[in-house]
């Protein structure tokens, strides 16, 4: 039996039902598609280095107005890497944006808020990878200034618990209004009745105006939905593969996008 021979077999003992030639073609198949996201990886990071030194002039300008809430989302896996987390709140400090809201499922950041708040509130200043670029509104980070300054950033920790309980409080609120009395006529509850009860029971929250999201998922990932009606949701990619220049161009591709609706 000659070399070609012991491969055809080695390679037909691995497809006993005759299925080689499609288990190759999906062989062939992965390896374009991973060969692609590969050269596409190295593109974007090449891009990046580019945002954050500067170079590409379109980014120089980004008017952070138009976001006045911002909602990071991350996968509770990669919550765990609080030192990723606190680099990416200098960023967004840096930048200008004030209001953050952190969110992961399982509520891995707001257990470890009491550690992430005194960390922020002990550094006084912080240089961005890049700042070249001129940002449209952003308060200059003074020696004087805490990360955590009321003026410089509010932080607001929530997960899917915290989503959960306020629910079932506006449900039992409307129940007690609505269906404990003797009145025979029984409404059929809407969104804005719902928006009532949650703002009777004292949970009233702002709407984030873009959310990004960090993990391998790409959704909210519980996220509380009525706080997303007009929320612009991006996928970021892995927590710990975040760059400074991915995080410019998100912002900037917001902020030039024209939107037909508001709150």
């Amino acid at each position: 039996m000659d070399l070609g021979d012991q491969m055809q077999e080695g390679f037909c003992s691995m497809c006993p039902n005759g299925n080689c030639g499609v288990r190759l073609f999906w062989h062939i198949m992965h390896l374009i598609v991973s060969v692609r996201y590969f050269f596409l990886g190295l593109v974007n990071m090449f891009e990046s280095f580019l945002i954050s030194s500067g170079l590409l002039k379109r980014y120089e300008t980004l008017n952070i107005s138009k976001i006045q809430y911002l909602a990071i989302v991350i996968d509770s896996e990669e919550a765990l890497q609080t030192l990723k987390v606190l680099n990416l709140l200098r960023w967004l400090a840096a930048i200008g944006l004030t209001n953050v809201c952190l969110y992961d499922k399982e509520g891995v950041l707001k257990r470890s808020e009491q550690e992430i708040t005194e960390r922020l509130k002990s550094e006084k200043r912080f240089k961005a990878p890049s700042l070249n670029c001129a940002v449209s509104g952003v308060k200059e980070i003074t020696t004087s200034d805490s990360l955590l300054d009321q003026k410089c950033m509010n932080l607001e920790f929530i997960s899917f618990s915290d989503g959960k309980a306020a629910v079932a409080r506006a449900a039992n609120f409307l129940f007690e209004k609505h269906y404990s009395s003797d009145n025979k006529k029984k409404p059929n509850f809407t969104e804005f009745d719902m928006a009532g009860a949650l703002r009777a029971i004292g949970y009233v929250r702002p709407d984030p105006d873009l959310m990004l999201v960090y993990g391998p998922a790409r959704c909210h990932l519980g996220f509380p939905a009525w706080r997303i009606r007009y929320t612009e949701i991006m996928h970021m990619g892995s927590l710990k593969s975040m760059k400074f220049g991915f995080l410019i161009k998100a912002i900037h591709r917001f902020t030039t996008v024209h939107q037909n609706y508001g709150k």
